[in-house]
Parts: structure tokens; sequence; C-alpha cells
């Protein structure tokens, strides 16, 4: 491998524009390449030399104000603080993502016998139901940071932009280890085959194939969709894992629902199965949706009104949005609850 030193020369160099320092550097480390009996690269780096320019304005060759701005703008950096074990998750799902998490961690055992560790995953299923909740736990479980695709700053009207600022996109993840996270992944991924579609989909679908194919093992990629159907099949398969994340059982639920009321280390005057089966969430997202406007209640009322009474309100009021009508002195009688 060529000296860090001159490969930092060698950068600082292209990104300022110089380009005698960039010859001068490559120079220098096709040299040290040679030295190394490296000839094969160092031939490469030579011929690299011999490329003319590409021509810019009035045939100029184009200088720093022409070069393409880097991928970062297209993600976006989120905090991490789920632990998977937070999640309330299928038997088989959470032993999948745990083995997942394993070969990342322990990639060099895997690498040491000529393979390496699976680093595509699609989760798939109806909206709320903990897709973007699993690829955060993912990057916490894996000490990684969190990129998540941001699609306004990715596809655009102009013909062929959106596959180039999606290549540039990748360029960027793949310079450290990370998750990268596709929400909607049936935006980008869809099936070429689909009459309805332009042509340029299908530019965008061919350049993610192309990204997917060569994107290093150290960058996990999560794709999120709640239309599988959707998704051509190529992009399909190129995933290692797939999992289904579907409406959670009442026992989950139930569940879900006794370890958010120790948050509040008071009485709710119902037990969980009993304010769960009082709310009917459809997923989790309505039942955090639930938990937090409890909360946020509580902060209000300043105590000026007791929590059993608080909570009550909320049951009825939620029911009411909802479209049922919770009865009130048998739904909070500790008795019946």
């Amino acid at each position: 491998m060529a000296r860090s030193d001159l490969i930092i020369d060698l950068v600082k160099a292209g990104v300022s524009g110089d380009q005698d320092s960039v010859r001068v550097t490559a120079e220098a480390i096709a040299a040290d390449e040679r030295s190394k009996k490296h000839e094969g690269v160092a031939n490469r780096i030579v011929k690299a030399l011999s490329t003319p320019p590409k021509p810019g304005v009035n045939g100029r060759p184009s200088g720093p104000a022409t070069r393409l701005r880097d991928g970062s703008g297209g993600i976006q950096h989120r905090e991490t603080h789920r632990p998977l074990q937070s999640l309330f998750l299928e038997k088989q799902t959470r032993a999948a993502c745990l083995e997942l998490v394993e070969e990342q961690q322990r990639a060099d055992v895997l690498r040491a016998h000529g393979l390496e560790p699976r680093h595509r995953l699609l989760l798939v299923g109806p909206p709320g139901n903990g897709k973007t909740s699993l690829a955060e736990s993912l990057a916490y479980e894996m000490a990684l940071p969190f990129f998540v695709v941001r699609y306004d700053a990715i596809i655009t009207s102009y013909l062929g932009d959106t596959a180039t600022r999606l290549r540039r996109l990748f360029d960027f993840v793949r310079t450290e280890p990370c998750v990268l996270f596709f929400d909607e992944f049936d935006a980008i991924g869809k099936e070429r085959g689909d009459l309805h579609e332009t042509g340029e989909i299908k530019r965008v679908v061919t350049t993610l194939l192309l990204q997917l194919d060569d994107l290093p093992s150290y960058c996990v990629l999560v794709g999120a969709t709640n239309h599988p159907e959707l998704l051509d099949r190529a992009t399909w398969r190129r995933f290692e894992i797939k999992l289904e994340l579907g409406r959670p059982t009442d026992d989950q639920m139930t569940d879900y629902f006794a370890s958010r009321m120790k948050e509040f280390k008071d009485n709710f005057g119902f037990t969980a199965k009993r304010l769960r089966a009082a709310i009917a969430p459809k997923n989790f997202s309505e039942a955090e949706d639930f938990f937090m406007d409890i909360h946020r209640r509580r902060a209000m009322a300043q105590g000026n009104v007791t929590f059993r009474t608080l909570v009550k309100d909320r049951v009825n009021a939620w029911a009411s949005q909802h479209g049922s009508v919770i009865g009130d002195d048998r739904s909070t009688d500790p008795a019946t609850a």
C-alpha cells in the first residue's frame, strides 16, 4: 500500500485543483509502489497519468469550481439509542439480526476463511411496525454511524441526475463502515418491467444494482418497504437477508404496554392487557403515540389531576377518535382491569 503521507498529499492536491501537484504526487506513489516490486500498480498509475483532462468551459480543463459535490448531502446522520433487546420481535427475526451483528463484529474470522459477512438486509411489512427502529438498533449494536437516505436530495426531475446523485451517495458511504438505511426502498428499486414507468427509473435501478454489487461488506445496507411487490426482481435478489415485520401479536403488544407503563411509576388503574385491549392499537407506532400523549398531558396537568383520572381521560379520548367508547367505571375499576 502507498505511504499514507503521499495519499494525503494527493487528496489535497486534487481537492485544490492543483494539477501539477497531483502529477508529482502520483509519480511519487508510482515510484514507491515500484520499489516494493508492485510493478502492476505502478504501471497503472503511470498509464492513468497519461489520460487527457476532460474539457470544461470554452475547452479549458475544468477546475475546482466544476467539481461535483460529495454524496453527504443525500444522507442524514442520526444518533442511535435503541438496543436490540428493547424491541419486541419474533424469535426468528431477532435470531437473524443477532447473526448479522455477529458476522459484522467478527468479520475477521470469516475473512480468514475466505468469506465476507452478510451486509444487505431487506425489511418488509406494513407501516408502523418497527422497520426504522430495527435498522437503528442494528447500527446501535454494531456501534456504527446510522445514515438515512434523503430522497428529496437524491431524486430530481432532470434526466440522468438522480442516477448521478445516487452514485455520489454510495461513493461517500464507502469511506467508512456504517449502516445505510433506505426507507420506502421501492421509491428507487421499482420493477423495470412496469409499463407505466419511464426510462429514467430504469436507469436509476440499473445504477442502484451496480452500486449494491460494489458496496463493501463493512457498509451494511438496510432497505425497508411496505410494497415488496413493487420491487425489481433483480433488486430483490441482491438482499442476502429478508425479514418480514408484520402486525404485532396481542402478546407482543401486551408486553410492549407493560414495558411502557413502567416508565411512569404510577397506578394506571389498568393492567397492561386491559389497557392494550382498551386502546387496541394497530401497530407499535400507534401505541407509542398513545404513551407520548400521556406524557404530554401529564406535563401539562402539573399535578392538578390524579394520574388515574388523566389515564381514564386519555383512554376515552383515544376511543372516541377511533370510533368506539370505553365504559367509564368498569374500564378503570382495578377489580376488573
